[in-house]
């Protein structure tokens, strides 16, 4: 129980963090083109989800519900991704500038696919 409990908790620490830096990613980079805020609305409705259902994974009445919750938290760290994706391949953004955010999502959609699929067990 005590394992599940720190996971909780470094999970939702980590997912708000997230959350935060996409924020501060959309104010500081995403307004300067009409593609880029049309893109950027998205990642932040997105990434900011990725916190509020893993808050809500936490919250769980049922292993059903917190597994439900769970499958929106990997679709949204995905959805997130994709948006970072778009931005790489259509060149609208030097790498330096998202770099670091662009490993923070690959890391998260890897711990969230596994806890998912352990859940699903």
């Amino acid at each position: 129980m005590s394992e599940m409990l720190d996971y909780n908790e470094k999970y939702r620490q980590r997912t708000k963090k997230f959350a935060v830096n996409i924020i501060v990613f959309y104010a500081k980079h995403c307004k300067q083109t009409e593609e880029l805020r049309v893109i950027g609305k998205q990642l932040l409705r997105s990434g900011t989800s990725v916190a509020a259902n893993f808050r809500a994974v936490t919250r769980g009445r049922s292993a059903a519900e917190r597994f439900s919750k769970m499958c929106i938290v990997v679709e949204e760290i995905d959805e997130t991704q994709f948006w970072f994706e778009l931005i790489e391949e259509a060149s609208l953004l030097e790498k330096s500038i998202y770099e670091d955010i662009k490993k923070e999502i690959d890391e998260l959609v890897k711990i969230f696919t596994a806890s998912k699929a352990n859940m699903k067990r």
